[in-house]
């Protein structure tokens, strides 16, 4: 993060982290109690810490893009085992091989609304994604093509965890909360895009569906990749005939299949029909 000047007359914390280091090796500068409190782990990590690192978990990501002067952003969310076509253990999953095209139309979609970002000054309409393999590799990797940075969102998990190379290094953040990373997808958001994925996917699609029908979040371009997929997986239908859901939340999404039929929808979704 950048440092801004000091409009107080106290000394500097990050001096004391320097000299903190320095003191003398004794019994009681090793004792936890002795570290300062906002350098030490053990005591940050506790569980009555909770409420300060959730706060830390939604600033520092927040200023850094503050920084970065991202104003807005286009929400990429798909699955992660979804492999660029390319692959060559393709033949090994079939399932996966016929569903390998939304990684091409992710990644196209990726950089021709990355030029459209840079034309304007590269600070709206940057790409976020999970930072991951997959869907969200494509918008990454779309993104690096038209030579614009992507923002990626990674999250802790028990497995091994790490961005695709194709995120901007400073724009690839790592979150221990979900609920905290998900607001960060959604806080900067002008469009939200949805690919076929699993679990995730479905969480992330759902809950900014939820937000949008609540009017907890503004109106914005929603985007289902796939409609064949997508309604075998849903039956949309099915919740409004229930009365579950109105007829109207129906119109909250669209489906697209293409990168060039998403980014016609952007532009007019505000038109009828």
């Amino acid at each position: 993060m950048k440092d801004e000047p000091r409009a107080h007359p106290f000394r500097d914390s990050t001096e004391d982290v320097r000299t903190a280091r320095q003191v003398p090796d004794t019994p009681q500068t090793r004792a936890p109690a002795y570290r300062l409190a906002f350098t030490d782990t053990e005591f940050l990590t506790r569980e009555d810490l909770r409420p300060v690192r959730l706060q830390l978990e939604l600033l520092k990501p927040q200023l850094m893009l503050d920084e970065a002067g991202i104003v807005s952003t286009i929400v990429m969310f798909g699955g992660a085992r979804i492999p660029d076509p390319a692959h060559r253990d393709l033949a090994r999953t079939p399932a996966l091989a016929e569903l390998s095209r939304y990684y091409d139309e992710a990644r196209r979609f990726a950089r021709l609304m990355t030029e459209r970002s840079l034309a304007t000054g590269g600070q709206d309409g940057v790409i976020v994604t999970g930072g991951g393999p997959g869907v969200m590799e494509a918008g990454n990797r779309g993104a690096a093509d038209a030579g614009g940075q992507s923002i990626g969102l990674n999250i802790v998990l028990p497995h091994e965890q790490a961005p695709n190379a194709y995120v901007t290094p400073d724009l690839s953040f790592n979150f221990h909360y979900f609920a905290i990373r998900k607001m960060h997808f959604l806080m900067r958001a002008s469009a939200i895009c949805i690919f076929p994925g699993g679990f995730g996917t479905l969480d992330e699609m759902f809950e900014s569906l939820t937000l949008i029908q609540t009017e907890r979040m503004k109106p914005v371009p929603f985007l289902l990749f796939g409609r064949a997929w997508w309604e075998r997986i849903v039956n949309w239908q099915a919740l409004a005939e229930a009365g579950v859901i109105a007829d109207r939340d129906l119109a909250l999404f669209r489906f697209v299949e293409t990168a060039e039929e998403a980014v016609a929808a952007i532009d007019g979704w505000g038109d009828p029909g």
